[in-house]
């Protein structure tokens, strides 16, 4: 029996990020729960110089190590070991699609011995499959069919655990922009589809954990500038130091966003609108703290009560969300979301002027969404610290 036969080398993934995005959650939890039996347990004889060098230390040990670990591994694979050889059975255009993916994807890190298509199966006897399939001792097959037969199934299943041979079943589904993840009840598999990848309890928690501990450490050690940033503002213009407005968080549920005022009151008298360079509607210190986003700082509050987080697409009103749905629908994904005082779209792209703006800077925080971490997200405040120490803010 003749078979489609394609030779290139592949490899599998090294998820260094991920080993390392671990790694970086559970000294956080460490260190959370290690400073709470300080707190509570009322230690004083702790020198924080010696903590912050040991764990400073520990990290950048565990870090060389794991890199030193996958650097290596991916260097064997490139010379050729640690490979996995499979075979693709099975409707030829699921094959194909398969096939297409481990070319794109070279750290799968799969040798592909051969396919043999529906039509041949059907041709040949079970037996005379399962000793083609001995012949090529594959570690893996792959079954792309559109409607399997449960007695085939059951017989390969055996087959592979009698011979060490994994057997992988490839839906026809195709996927764009969406998201799968197989879901086992009682030995019957379900496909679960979603236009938005679903964030684990474990990462919902731990963000939340550190939005309150991030916020609360802000609030109370960053008063002083507080009382400042409201002194000032009192003094420089006429009206509230605090600005609130509607805007629409998870779930499209409205909320009141806090603000220091840096506009002149009535400032949208005439309906909502957008700031822009020079807008003669900001104040002289309002300009400043714009361009220092200190202005941003009493969403610390909102992060508090639960209505946002540290670091989420940017909330807006239901004015806006209107029109940029209208050119890009994908938008609504963010809404699943808490809003956030920063944002990847924020970093980059400042304060929209105008709609167009704001779906340019829809895209990147829709590759935040897919792509949420504990790393991610301290890279973004670092990078916000960093537009506010050099007055970048747009």
């Amino acid at each position: 029996m003749s078979l489609v036969t394609k030779n290139f080398e592949v490899h599998r993934p090294l998820v260094l990020t991920k080993s390392i995005n671990t790694f970086f959650i559970t000294l956080s939890y460490h260190l959370l729960l290690f400073f709470s039996i300080v707190y509570f347990g009322k230690i004083a004889n702790i020198s924080r110089s010696e903590v912050l060098f040991c764990y400073t230390l520990y990290s950048v040990f565990i870090i060389l190590y794991r890199s030193l670990i996958f650097f290596s591994l991916d260097y064997f694979r490139k010379i050729g070991y640690n490979h996995r050889e499979v075979m693709i059975i099975g409707d030829k255009n699921i094959s194909d699609r398969l096939i297409n993916s481990f070319s794109n994807h070279p750290e799968y890190g799969y040798d592909l011995l051969g396919f043999v298509s529906e039509s041949q199966v059907l041709a040949m006897a079970m037996q005379e499959l399962l000793d083609l399939i001995l012949l090529k001792r594959p570690d893996e097959v792959f079954l792309c069919y559109k409607s399997i037969n449960t007695e085939f199934i059951e017989h390969l299943i055996l087959f592979g655990e009698e011979n060490s041979i994994k057997i992988k079943v490839v839906s026809d589904l195709f996927l764009e922009n969406n998201y799968a993840k197989l879901v086992d009840y009682h030995r019957l598999p379900v496909i679960q589809l979603s236009s938005t990848p679903e964030i684990s309890f474990k990462i919902r928690a731990f963000k939340r954990s550190f939005d309150l501990l991030f916020s609360s450490v802000v609030m109370v050690s960053g008063f002083p500038v507080f009382v400042m940033l409201y002194l000032v503002t009192k003094m420089t213009s006429k009206g509230p130091a605090f600005y609130k407005q509607e805007r629409i968080g998870k779930n499209e549920k409205p909320f009141y966003i806090y603000k220091f005022r840096s506009m002149h009151v009535n400032a949208e008298h005439f309906g909502p609108q957008l700031s822009k360079d020079n807008d003669p509607r900001i104040t002289k210190w309002g300009r400043v703290m714009r361009k220092t986003r200190l202005d941003e700082l009493p969403q610390f509050w909102n992060v508090l009560k639960g209505d946002m987080s540290i670091v989420g697409p940017r909330p807006e009103r239901q004015h806006f969300i209107e029109q940029i749905v209208e050119r890009t629908p994908s938008y609504k994904k963010l809404l699943h979301l808490k809003p956030g005082i920063t944002s990847i779209g924020q970093v980059h792209y400042g304060y929209a002027e105008n709609v167009d703006q704001m779906c340019i800077r829809t895209k990147y925080d829709l590759l935040y969404l897919q792509n949420i971490s504990f790393n991610s997200d301290i890279d973004i405040i670092f990078k916000t610290v960093k537009v506010m120490v050099q007055g970048k803010g747009k």
